[in-house]
């Protein structure tokens, strides 16, 4: 029997796929949601027996996502379950340039991504599972881009901050719970996705940091994806999960 239910936003590649791989375990059920499905988790999944199901969303839009996941959380029957988390991992840089440089859809896309889809998600997440006996807990991957600005990122700079705040606000709001949930906002460090193969492709003209993010691939100085998510794991499951809203990976 399931007694573990877990949520994965951007799931089909980075760090996202690597919670997903790592998160499938007997007893587990698993959602990812993300733009393209990862053929080879549910592969993996299937012949194995796991509970894993991928929802091909795109979480520019996410109204529909948000309500959908409200409506497959409906569906469990909370008795059985112990835990329920949701990760909010999907991001997209939207930049590489000054904002003015950068098209009004790419801002607009990176900040839905980023943060609408985020917040949406978590408000459906916590509205579900209220009264729900499990424990409940909420991981926002967010960035040290968030609490140190960058030029060229403005808009991944302004979503990562506004996810730090938010989670602040909610655990605030859930403190006052029978059941609260747990928030937590983790900066990951650099880490070794598309991602930073986007940032080290800028023209260094428009993004003044790319050399830096040179030097760290240069130099192996990037966390793995598999890594990343073992050690986001590892601080899921400490019991001072949740006692900083704010953290980072790092420290």
């Amino acid at each position: 029997m399931a007694e573990h239910l877990f949520i994965v936003t951007g799931s089909s590649r980075g760090v996202g796929a690597a919670l997903v791989e790592q998160l499938l375990q007997p007893g587990h059920i698993v959602l990812g949601i993300a733009r393209h499905q990862n053929h080879e988790l549910q592969r993996r999944a299937d012949s194995a027996g796991l509970l894993l199901t991928q929802w091909q969303a795109d979480l520019a839009d996410p109204l529909p996502v948000a309500q959908a996941l409200r409506s497959w959380l409906a569906g469990f029957d909370p008795a059985v379950l112990r835990s329920v988390t949701l990760f909010n991992n999907a991001g997209v840089i939207g930049g590489g340039a000054p904002v003015e440089r950068i098209a009004l859809s790419v801002l607009s896309n990176a900040l839905r991504v980023g943060l609408e889809a985020a917040l949406l998600l978590s408000a459906a997440f916590l509205e579900v599972t209220a009264q729900w006996p499990a424990q409940r807990r909420l991981l926002n991957i967010s960035s040290g881009l968030g609490r140190r600005a960058m030029a060229g990122s403005a808009a991944y700079c302004a979503a990562k901050a506004g996810m730090d705040h938010f989670s602040r606000a909610i655990a605030l709001e859930q403190a006052g719970q029978p059941n609260p949930a747990r928030v937590v906002s983790m900066a990951p460090g650099v880490i070794d996705t598309d991602m930073q193969v986007e940032l080290r492709s800028t023209d260094p003209r428009q993004f003044p940091d790319r050399d830096r993010f040179v030097q760290l691939k240069a130099q192996g100085l990037l966390l793995t994806p598999q890594s990343c998510a073992t050690q986001l794991l590892g601080r899921l499951a400490a019991p001072d999960f949740g006692q900083d809203v704010v953290a980072d990976l790092r420290t």
